[in-house]
């Protein structure tokens, strides 16, 4: 009985600690360089957009397919579906957005404007803690 007390509770430990490292918060200032690849697409000053995508000022907590932009069919299905941007589902999303969201809708064939994929973990870690910096603070 005590062995599989342990043994749950060390498996919870590992659970939490594996949540935690996988999503890890990068470096803000790091990531506002790094976020230079993403300018020819998007802003982050407030009531600016940009042609090509949304604002992601205030991005987190907010429903996908939602802010101010014409969004593919597929986004504005997914947020009707629940999908809300969240530091993990960000870093998954830009990782690789077209299979982000088949996998969210669970189709075979999704509409999605974004074609640029970050897949240095590190980078995403740092976009994503400069766009949470955005969020507590002015732009």
């Amino acid at each position: 009985m005590m062995r599989g007390a342990l043994l749950s509770g060390l498996l919870a430990l590992l659970a939490f600690v594996t949540v935690s490292v996988a999503f890890t918060p990068g470096d803000p200032v790091r990531g506002e360089k790094v976020f230079r690849k993403c300018k020819a697409c998007h802003s982050v000053e407030a009531g600016r957009t940009k042609p090509a995508g949304p604002n992601l000022l205030g991005v987190f907590g907010r429903q996908a397919g939602t802010a101010d932009y014409r969004f593919s069919t597929s986004m504005v299905e997914a947020g009707e579906a629940g999908l809300v941007w969240t530091p993990e589902s960000v870093d998954a999303y830009i990782t690789d957005p077209k299979a982000f969201l088949k996998e969210t809708l669970d189709a075979s064939r999704v509409r999605n404007k974004m074609v640029f994929k970050l897949k240095d973990e590190e980078d995403r870690a740092d976009v994503i803690a400069y766009l949470m910096s955005l969020q507590e603070g002015d732009p």
